[in-house]
């Protein structure tokens, strides 16, 4: 571990709030308890900015995997701050596969990312068939967050309709995205819970979110909530 590292953990340990600790320990079972030191998400982003522009960080980014929750937060932060595309898409993608849980994947997002939207679309494709957990539902984000408005196209409900998982937190991740394309894109979603294109868990998963979003109309929830299918125990 290098000097930098140590003076970060140190930094991080610093901030800890072991209630908040014990809380974040509940939402993201995965994690073991030890291994998070409990520093509140503002306070993590705020120090992860001034970070940025301090040479050294380039080294903590480097020491993959971190020990703690907290640290790969950290990481995120900084990477996501990245204003070179090519520098943070080729960070992000070293920072991937060493992501362990649904909360560091959803809070990492590059925001140089919606600026290069034609040329993000390759690595999405290829982090949704990578076959990682957190990968996949990083790429899904990613196609949730910047191509459901102008930039939509219904050959990306397909490609996240055809995945086929084990991973609950893939298959709530497809169900987040339909019910976000309900909202957005109801008559180009709607036929794939009228076909039933989806897993059955997954179908009724993304009918329920969609259900509990202002977004959709109520005449538009009648009809969702017929399209409920049983599940088989």
């Amino acid at each position: 571990m290098s000097e930098f590292t140590e003076e970060l953990r140190a930094a991080l340990f610093a901030m800890q709030d072991k209630t908040y600790r014990d809380f974040q320990a509940g939402l993201i079972p995965n994690v073991a308890k030890e291994n998070i030191i409990g520093v509140r998400i503002p306070k993590l982003r705020k120090y992860a900015k001034g970070l940025v522009r301090d040479p050294r960080v380039s080294v903590f980014l480097e020491q993959l995997p971190h020990q703690y929750y907290d640290e790969n937060n950290v990481h995120a932060f900084v990477v996501e701050q990245i204003q070179d595309y090519r520098d943070c898409l080729r960070l992000a993608g070293r920072f991937l596969p060493y992501i362990d849980n649904w909360a560091t994947c959803d809070m990492f997002s590059p925001k140089v990312f919606a600026k290069h939207k034609e040329d993000l679309l390759i690595h999405i494709r290829e982090w949704i068939a990578s076959g990682r957990t957190y990968t996949v539902r990083f790429g899904i984000g990613m196609l949730m967050r910047y191509y459901l408005e102008e930039d939509f196209d219904e050959e990306y409900l397909a490609l996240v309709a055809g995945l086929r998982s084990e991973e609950y937190y893939i298959n709530m991740m497809v169900a987040w995205y339909f019910a976000t394309a309900l909202a957005k894109q109801y008559d180009a979603a709607l036929p794939y819970l009228q076909e039933e294109r989806l897993a059955v868990w997954t179908h009724n998963k993304a009918i329920q979110k969609a259900c509990e979003s202002y977004r959709v109309a109520p005449e538009q929830k009648e009809d969702l909530r017929r399209l409920k299918k049983k599940e088989t125990p």
